[in-house]
């Protein structure tokens, strides 16, 4: 059910293949590491900027702001603003966010603990494809 036709709009697209987008929204680089994050607590913006580039990624503001605000349109983020001075915005996870972190982290548990396997396929490709090109 892809989208080949670059005249589509997002709403259309959406309306085509919902289930490709919410799975996009889910495993984007940046969904990943913000619903990993939030399975431990709530978050203020500046404080999950922090905890995502632990990971030795750093996502800039506009980046965070996009990947929330799709998450939140999703149902999976609670963007919770106090009326405080100065204003305070809390994230946190609602509880179809944390299913869906719950399914994205046994994937990236699942790909931290197969890497070496990965890794010796990819090398194995690799070789096949050198020897091939080396054949013909």
């Amino acid at each position: 059910m892809g989208v080949s036709n670059s005249k589509v709009s997002p709403a259309e697209a959406e309306a085509m293949c919902p289930y490709r987008l919410v799975l996009e929204h889910v495993t984007s680089r940046w969904g990943v590491l913000v619903l990993i994050a939030l399975m431990e607590r709530s978050y203020r913006f500046s404080e999950l900027r922090r905890e995502i580039g632990r990971s030795g990624r750093g996502v800039s503001e506009k980046m965070l702001t996009q990947t929330l605000q799709t998450l939140e349109r999703d149902g999976l983020v609670l963007r919770d603003a106090k009326p405080v001075i100065p204003p305070r915005v809390d994230y946190s996870l609602t509880p179809l966010g944390r299913e869906a972190a719950e399914q994205v982290r046994a994937l990236a548990l699942w790909t931290e603990r197969r890497m070496s396997d990965v890794a010796d396929a990819r090398t194995a490709y690799d070789e096949a494809r050198t020897e091939s090109a080396r054949a013909s």
